[in-house]
């Protein structure tokens, strides 16, 4: 161990805070690197009801193709501390832990993946001002990018993510909304599907009209909501070649 780093124990799990949610993965190719790094933040519309074992089949194509895998788990609805703005310290604590650890990785060369409402992670992500660690790209598989768009989804799933309205707290929503925080900052990919009935590929027209030329959308045709997480895809495999042509 390298004094004054994080050791990544047996297994990968590395706490960054002491509720149970708070952990990430690590997992790492073959070789002495360093390794480039694709982050994972999954979906779930925010809810505890699911978490980063969604994100594992495609962490793990990943690690096969020679990238170190960091694997988010966080607090969500239904967790103490969940939601906003306990759901985005995390993520952003967690990704910012991949500086400390005493792990062999190339944080120049950082993408981060988010699926659904953890594409809507990703975005605030990639646009932070000064974090600790900047990603070259981010990715988003149907996210929720536009709050307003999305807000009959799920139930309701914006509102009781944000706790709040745009009307009590309009600062809120500019904080954590998507669009509300264009221009792009860091570049960003979106890969939808058209069949796609949990995240409509119409809920994202406003967002990708007003990221311009900060974006690449790439929509797929009959291709629903996970498919986007299935390793074998054809959207996983255009994700996959826009990292590299970028590496």
């Amino acid at each position: 161990m390298t004094p004054g780093r994080i050791d990544v124990p047996a297994g990968g799990a590395v706490r960054y805070g002491d509720d149970p949610p708070q952990f990430a993965t690590l997992s790492l190719p073959s070789g002495e690197g360093p390794f480039p790094v694709i982050v994972f933040i999954h979906g779930g519309f925010w809810r505890s009801a699911y978490d980063l074992t969604l994100a594992e089949p495609q962490a793990a194509d990943t690690v096969a193709r020679g990238y170190a895998a960091w694997n988010i788990e966080y607090r969500r609805l239904g967790d103490p501390g969940g939601g906003y703005p306990g759901t985005l310290d995390d993520v952003g604590t967690a990704v910012d832990l991949l500086a400390e650890l005493d792990a062999p990785l190339d944080l120049d060369r950082v993408v981060v993946v988010g699926h659904s409402a953890g594409g809507q992670l990703a975005f605030w992500v990639g646009q932070r001002q000064d974090p600790d660690v900047s990603p070259s790209l981010v990715v988003g598989q149907a996210p929720v990018a536009d709050f307003a768009a999305a807000a009959d989804l799920s139930g309701g799933a914006v509102a009781e993510f944000m706790g709040v309205t745009p009307e009590e707290r309009p600062d809120a929503y500019a904080f954590a909304d998507p669009l509300r925080l264009l221009p792009v900052k860091v570049p960003q990919l979106i890969v939808h599907g058209d069949s796609d009935v949990h995240v409509p590929v119409e809920s994202i027209d406003a967002y990708v009209a007003a990221a311009g030329d900060g974006l690449v959308f790439r929509k797929f045709i009959a291709a629903d909501h996970f498919d986007l997480i299935d390793p074998s895809h054809d959207s996983w495999q255009f994700v996959l070649s826009t990292i590299e042509e970028g590496q």
